[in-house]
């Protein structure tokens, strides 16, 4: 049973991947590039500094990942008006228009698939959701102290 769990979240992770690929193949965006949209539409607008922190990348990457989103329409940079030298990243209409038009029906499709399960159920599935998001988390960051205490390079096992 436990393999066959392991095997399913595989399948469900390579479904996902598939789905970004066809979401962002449609916008005309890398997958990157859609990683900021998500940050942005579940919590914006954000500085540059809370982009580069959410999607762990370098300023100078979060700036260019900022750029092809704005040349597409999917953000909008203001001045924050309590801090005049920051800059707040904010999604658009356009990308609004996306999120109801793609990740929405994604949502209510979840929903209604979990319609068949009872509360304590719903409580096993949360429950075991949150451990596998855990287990997922101690591991990255397991291998990333390993990497730091070898001095590992990228691409390296």
């Amino acid at each position: 049973m436990v393999g066959d769990i392991g095997t399913q979240l595989r399948l469900l992770q390579q479904s996902f991947d598939a789905f970004d690929e066809a979401v962002a193949t449609r916008l005309g965006i890398n997958r990157t590039d859609l990683r900021c949209l998500d940050v942005l539409l579940g919590g914006g607008p954000l500085p540059a500094g809370g982009i580069s922190e959410a999607l762990k990348l370098s300023p100078a990457a979060t700036t260019t990942v900022i750029d092809r989103l704005e040349r597409a329409g999917y953000v909008t940079r203001t001045r924050d008006a309590g801090n005049r030298r920051r800059v707040l990243v904010t999604a658009t209409e356009a990308a609004r228009a996306v999120e109801a038009a793609i990740f929405r029906p994604v949502g209510q499709a979840g929903a209604r698939a979990l319609d068949r399960y009872d509360e304590g159920q719903l409580a096993v599935i949360l429950d075991f959701l949150r451990t596998a998001r855990e287990v997922q988390e101690s591991q990255t960051a397991r291998l990333a102290r390993a990497e730091e205490a070898r001095g590992v390079t990228r691409g390296q096992p």
